[in-house]
């Protein structure tokens, strides 16, 4: 049976290198799993394989839609599960890699099937929420959704305003539609492993830090001028761009913008880690082991079994 290999974790971990190895020793291509790394011009801020990583293993989604092209997991589900069926024609495994956790949860467990939300509604909402302010839509959310708003992170304004309109689309409250399973899904032609990947917390976030440095010193102010002008994008609603765009704007000086940076990317890092670590089927490793550590498990975990 054909094997596919999940590698996820947190922002800065390892997750490249680890990949790129592990690629190299099935002979197969990576699957990037990153909901930033799909959009053209941001090679610095969102870390995206280089051109000679690239040269190494053939990437998809990577740099394959424009700044202004919205692109959802439901998406990525779609169109991964297509190179999934294709890849395996030839090969026996194929590697996704990434952090991004509602791609890799629509890949692995499926998505909920929801309705498509109307311009009319987008734009209501979004007039409230500049009435109102974020708060009065939590107020209704508690209300008219108090499953869901038991549940999801209240200080995300945007899942706020898309559950109200979830709601005002269909009459439905948006828990109603929560239905994916939470295990991975037994009906792929494939068999999923799932590789996690973390270090001590010092350890990772020493590394976050001088990313974001290095980041800065490889150009990334360029990078963001270079972009200004689809700022209000989704593709850039991110860490990193969001704060070197308060330098541009002259709200901040840059050493408070990459500590801003640098501090956020941890933020980030910790809610990847609450997400995964639910998981109880996920097989965790350093990076630094992780190598000789999988191999050595791939008899027992392999489809093949």
């Amino acid at each position: 049976m054909s094997t596919l290999i999940v590698i996820l974790g947190p922002t800065g971990v390892g997750k490249t290198a680890f990949s790129l190895q592990l690629a190299e020793h099935f002979g197969c291509p990576i699957i990037n799993a990153d909901s930033r790394q799909i959009y053209r011009d941001l090679p610095i801020g969102t870390a995206a394989p280089t051109a000679s990583q690239i040269a190494r293993v053939p990437h998809y989604f990577v740099g394959t839609h424009a700044l202004d092209e919205n692109y959802s997991a439901a998406q990525f589900r779609t169109e991964a599960r297509e190179v999934l069926h294709r890849e395996f024609l030839r090969r026996d495994v194929m590697i996704v890699s990434g952090g991004a956790m509602l791609y890799i949860d629509a890949l692995v467990r499926g998505i909920d099937d929801l309705p498509t939300v109307s311009s009319e509604v987008r734009q209501l909402l979004q007039g409230r929420l500049q009435a109102e302010g974020a708060e009065a839509l939590r107020a209704e959310l508690r209300l008219i959704d108090p499953a869901y708003y038991s549940r999801c992170d209240l200080r995300n304004t945007k899942r706020i305003v898309h559950a109200l309109e979830i709601y005002y689309q269909s009459g439905h409250p948006y828990s109603s539609f929560l239905t994916a399973p939470s295990g991975i899904s037994q009906t792929d032609a494939w068999h999923t492993v799932l590789v996690g990947l973390n270090r001590p917390r010092e350890e990772l976030f020493s590394r976050i830090n001088r990313r974001a440095e290095e980041m800065v010193e490889d150009g990334l102010m360029d990078e963001c001028r270079r972009v200004l002008p689809f700022r209000a994008e989704n593709s850039l609603n991110t860490v990193g761009y969001k704060e070197m765009f308060q330098v541009l704007d002259g709200a901040w000086e840059l050493p408070f913008a990459l500590a801003r940076m640098q501090k956020n990317t941890r933020v980030y890092a910790k809610k990847q880690l609450t997400w995964f670590k639910r998981d109880t089927a996920i097989h965790w490793f350093h990076p630094d082991r992780a190598m000789e550590q999988f191999l050595a498990l791939w008899p027992q975990v392999s489809g093949e079994q």
